[in-house]
């Protein structure tokens, strides 16, 4: 299967590159808009013509597209026109600030997620339970944007305890202190936004698994419960939440793109945003690839994960 999935992965990419520029091909933006900016309306047609001729734009799709990926394999990204400069240099600025804010909040979210979903799984009726419940109903209504501007409003414009955006204070250097402090409230709003799934999934299992036979086997051998909650149930329910969390990586990506432009985090996300209005292809086509890739790899990684974690997986395959 992951030898399937893994030789599927190139030509998935090479129809959404191509996807990509043929759509570029058929919008009605002008990519020279990003590139001249204010300029772009006091520019003659003529001059605009010449300038696309220069750039290449004016090249019909599909020689563009095959000029990007022989650039792609002899290990040039091109040059980003919007940002003015190398597409390398741009992403090795960027993408380690985006993986820092995606590993805080989904390890933030699976903690309370584990935490959580055990503990109403294992009291399923109770008090607790239907509070958890009920508020994972209520915040699965709410998309990240949501979450992120009441953040803001909340703990950083009413309170006053955290800044509402960037990377630092205006002017401060960039430290430990200064980047854990700016990123409590986006990593917390991207967490929230993908606990209740996850929690649920946890939750459901847990309760499901404790009539299981291995269990009540467990139960009239006098087991202790936090000792079957954690060596029997707990194991058993990890598949279903891998599984879970595989399924919302493209969630999680959407969600990081809108944290990072709500909270100005100088992550990929304003660069994707930005390219994708300037048509700066360079960027925008190694963006959706990276993008494309990065999701259909943590697939894989889940499932392979849940065949690892479940034997009952195992044994059906």
């Amino acid at each position: 299967m992951a030898g399937r999935r893994l030789a599927a992965l190139v030509p998935v990419l090479a129809a959404v590159s191509a996807g990509l520029f043929a759509a570029a091909a058929i919008s009605p933006f002008d990519p020279l808009v990003g590139y001249l900016g204010a300029r772009y309306e006091s520019t003659s047609a003529a001059d605009r013509a010449l300038l696309a001729h220069q750039l290449g734009t004016d090249a019909p799709w599909y020689q563009l597209y095959l000029r990007w990926v022989a650039d792609l394999i002899g290990g040039d990204l091109g040059v980003s026109r919007g940002f003015a400069q190398p597409v390398s240099t741009l992403l090795a600025q960027r993408i380690p600030w985006t993986v820092l804010l995606v590993v805080v909040a989904m390890s933030v979210a699976v903690a309370i997620a584990l935490g959580a979903g055990v503990w109403a799984g294992m009291r399923r009726g109770g008090v607790v339970d239907r509070t958890i419940a009920a508020a994972c109903v209520v915040m699965q209504g709410l998309p990240p944007f949501v979450v992120s501007l009441a953040a803001i409003g909340l703990f950083a414009v009413g309170l006053g305890w955290l800044p509402p955006a960037g990377l630092t204070d205006a002017g401060a250097d960039v430290d430990v202190a200064q980047v854990a402090r700016h990123l409590v409230l986006p990593a917390s709003a991207l967490a929230l936004s993908q606990v209740p799934w996850l929690l649920l999934a946890v939750r459901e299992s847990v309760s499901a698994n404790r009539s299981e036979d291995f269990v009540v086997g467990a139960v009239t051998r006098g087991i202790d419960a936090t000792t079957i909650a954690r060596r029997h149930i707990l194991p058993t329910s990890l598949a279903p939440f891998v599984t879970i969390l595989g399924v919302r990586l493209p969630e999680v990506v959407v969600g990081a793109v809108l944290v990072e432009e709500i909270f100005s985090w100088p992550g990929v996300a304003g660069a994707f945003v930005q390219s994708a209005k300037d048509l700066d292809m360079a960027l925008l086509a190694i963006l959706t690839v990276g993008t494309t890739g990065a999701v259909m790899l943590g697939s894989l990684l889940a499932d392979i994960a849940v065949v690892a974690l479940d034997p009952r997986v195992r044994a059906d395959g």
